[in-house]
């Protein structure tokens, strides 16, 4: 097997047994760049040189007995609204094109002091909203790779590297993982750093992972998110769960969703199919719960909070240089002038309530299991996605979960969701690394695509 196909958890052991090193690592990444990039368009700036030196000098520390860091120099994709020292920040949009914001945004900052390499910028929408970037999906390039993580799930499902960072403030990792059948995860709000990252929505924003295996998405969650005694609420919440959250007994919640009228009927059927399997599982409970009506209302105030907050943080933009803004974004902005701070306020009314009722439903269950998209990823770039659930855990501020679990009848990867409480981090991972172990759910499926 070619490097670029291993598992970060994976490289990591080979590396340290000096069966690989990290030069070599990075090596094969780069030709797997150089093979796929012209048609997959994954990346906003890449440049072989940087990363390679970085690996050289991450070996010879190695060599001389020093500490690398955990991450012993595997590769990570940065989704291009991030602050890097390296390269460019252009945000998805021409009004910033060639900036450079000089600086590491601080989750990168992390990474790269664990030992990760930065290895280039994956393409984001348009200010991380709707309007596409060049991407297309790895395994019908016809299809939607989803917005606006896209180039990080693209480049994590051809090879390209094995971690990559998003964001997600309605569905941006959750449904770009499904569409490109990587693992997707968002975390709970607030416990991975947003510094020095395009803020598009205070109540809603969320720093994101993709990758290849439950593991991989684990190890890079340990290693982004702020932790330790200076953060107590996270040091008491998260910090001193990190195993002892695998119940004797898992109680899981088969949910349908406010929008499971509009998911195709082969969706319905394969998560219905997953719902069956995991209750043949002794120490796996699963109920179906229907959601109360209060689920209904997400998707609209979610629009609210999200149009006004556009609106706020981009109405310079737009009406700088509104002919290098896109219709969508413009329309957007314009649909939240028309919002009243009352509506707004109103919204981060709602979504607090919204909080509370997850958290009372969440009370009788460990984990809830839906959908992660409708389906299998949409015909066309620009394709508008058919609502699903994705906003509705987002706004809920729990941490979520797209696994690639099934096939379309055309061939096409989408994912189920899992969900669990709000800090309930490492319960939710263990849960899937369980499923993993038990070979219910598997690593990332490989495109049909050169070597």
């Amino acid at each position: 097997m070619e490097p670029y196909w291993l598992s970060a958890t994976e490289a990591i052991r080979q590396i340290q047994s000096g069966e690989l090193t990290s030069t070599e690592l990075i090596k094969s990444c780069i030709r797997r760049i150089n093979a796929l990039e012209e048609n997959t368009k994954a990346w906003e700036y890449f440049e072989e040189e940087a990363p390679m030196a970085v690996a050289q000098r991450i070996d010879e520390l190695r060599l001389r007995g020093e500490s690398v860091g955990a991450l012993q120099g595997v590769p990570i994709g940065v989704k291009d609204i991030f602050n890097t020292e390296e390269g460019t920040t252009q945000m998805g949009s021409p009004y910033w094109k060639g900036f450079t914001a000089g600086n590491d945004a601080r989750v990168v900052a992390a990474l790269k002091r664990k030992g990760g390499i930065l290895m280039g910028k994956t393409v984001t929408a348009e200010f991380a909203v709707h309007h596409p970037g060049p991407t297309v999906n790895p395994h019908n390039h016809s299809r939607s790779p989803g917005t606006s993580s896209s180039g990080s799930a693209a480049a994590v499902a051809v090879g390209m590297v094995p971690l990559a960072l998003g964001t997600q403030t309605a569905g941006s990792t959750i449904r770009p993982a499904s569409y490109c059948g990587v693992y997707g995860y968002k975390p709970s709000f607030g416990v991975v750093p947003r510094t020095g990252i395009l803020k598009t929505i205070d109540t809603l924003d969320h720093v994101t992972f993709f990758a290849r295996s439950v593991a991989d998405i684990r190890l890079i969650f340990d290693l982004a998110r702020v932790g330790g005694k200076n953060h107590p609420f996270v040091y008491e919440h998260l910090d001193q769960c990190q195993d002892g959250n695998s119940p004797p007994q898992w109680r899981v919640a088969f949910v349908r969703g406010p929008k499971w009228h509009l998911a195709e009927d082969y969706a319905k059927a394969a998560i219905q199919g997953f719902s069956d399997l995991l209750r043949r599982e002794n120490d796996i409970q699963v109920d179906e719960f229907e959601l109360p009506p209060i689920y209904n209302r997400v998707h609209e105030n979610h629009h609210k909070i999200y149009s006004k907050m556009l609106f706020y943080y981009f109405q310079e933009e737009v009406g700088d240089r509104p002919d290098i803004i896109s219709d969508v974004f413009k329309e957007m902005v314009e649909k939240g002038r028309q919002f009243s701070k009352q509506d707004y306020f109103n919204g981060l009314a709602f979504q607090r309530e919204f909080q509370a009722q997850v958290h009372r439903d969440l009370s009788g269950y460990d984990i809830i299991l839906n959908l992660s998209t409708s389906g299998e990823a949409m015909v066309g770039l620009d394709t508008p996605d058919k609502p699903d659930n994705c906003l509705v855990w987002t706004f809920a501020h729990v941490p979520a979960l797209s696994v690639p679990a099934f096939k379309s009848p055309s061939g096409l990867p989408f994912g189920a969701q899992l969900v669990a409480g709000k800090y309930a981090d490492y319960k939710l991972l263990n849960f899937a690394q369980l499923l993993f172990d038990r070979k219910i759910i598997n690593q990332a499926p490989y495109p049909t695509l050169p070597v």
